[in-house]
């Protein structure tokens, strides 16, 4: 009987000493298995993705390939015509012009530079004056009926025609070539603009117009308030589309009047036969075009938004 009883406390000592070390290897499992969660639940860390250059190839290949086509179709025609200059000779002749642009030996023998700013002046005057008369003509236009009926048949008239054959009636009242310059951009970037202002003001939702009565609203609040918000973005096309018309007139005018201006270099250096002089202006004309474009392309961003859907 005392062997049985020392055995059984020998037993329960060996059990007793064992107890915290099988207890520290629970914890240890137990520690482990919720490290193992823990790490299985967590969101994995966003691998780092390789940079893709495509979207700026897309971009810039297909603008070069078009250069490039361009040049090649203007070498075919050199070789073929002897008298047509190579885009290479073309460059030399570029390199020298606007190696002195505002050069002056006399009234009409200028720079480039020159005739570019005389042109760009002659633009300001005309477009500037047809955006003061032709945009709030478009707001009344557009705001009321009457005056729409009556002035609608006028610009369907007069909107097709030709810059060259407002010219004459300008020199006829004038009585000088450089407001009859003036009056041939006028009369004809006015009409993009009024006609885009209007399209805007009958476009503003008619429940705008009649929160507006409901307020009772002066006109000045209408058109300051909800009319000119809403019609920014027609306006700003119609003076996108009038600046190119501009430009485009101011050209064909000078060639006509003469004086001081790219269209008068352009036709001076035809009576000379330099042709690459002629191909240089060309590029000038269409780069100088292209930089206002973008300029009012950029305003027109500024000051519009789009409509998410939010």
């Amino acid at each position: 009987m005392t062997t049985l009883v020392h055995d059984a406390i020998s037993t329960t000592e060996k059990l007793a000493a064992t107890a915290p070390a099988a207890a520290t290897e629970v914890n240890s499992i137990t520690t482990t298995a919720t490290a193992v969660a823990t790490a299985a639940t967590a969101p994995a860390k966003p691998q780092p993705q390789p940079r893709s250059f495509r979207p700026l190839l897309l971009k810039v290949l297909p603008p070069l390939f078009g250069i490039a086509l361009m040049l090649l179709i203007w070498s075919i025609i050199a070789v073929k015509d002897s008298s047509f200059p190579s885009p290479w000779v073309t460059l030399q002749e570029a390199i020298k012009v606007f190696s002195d642009p505002f050069y002056q030996n006399g009234p009409n023998d200028q720079g480039i530079g020159w005739n570019i700013y005389a042109s760009l002046k002659r633009v300001a005057v005309g477009f500037g004056l047809a955006a003061i008369v032709g945009i709030p003509l478009g707001f009344l236009i557009g705001r009321f009926p009457f005056l729409s009926g009556m002035f609608n048949p006028v610009i369907s008239l007069l909107k097709p025609v030709s810059p060259l054959a407002w010219l004459p009636i300008g020199l006829l009242v004038f009585k000088s070539a450089h407001p009859a310059a003036i009056w041939s951009i006028f009369i004809c970037s006015i009409w993009p603009m009024v006609i885009n202002t209007a399209i805007g003001v009958q476009r503003v939702p008619q429940d705008y117009m009649n929160v507006a009565r409901v307020l009772n609203l002066s006109e000045w609040k209408i058109v300051t308030r909800i009319l000119l918000p809403s019609v920014l973005p027609y306006m700003l096309t119609g003076v996108r589309l009038a600046i190119g018309t501009a430009w485009l007139v101011i050209v064909a005018a000078e060639m006509l009047t003469g004086g001081v201006g790219i269209g008068f270099w352009v036709w001076d250096e035809w009576n000379n036969l330099n042709v690459p002089h002629i191909i240089i202006a060309i590029i000038v004309i269409g780069l100088v075009g292209l930089i206002l474009e973008q300029i009012l392309v950029a305003a027109a961003r500024a000051f519009t938004y789009e409509d998410t859907g939010a």
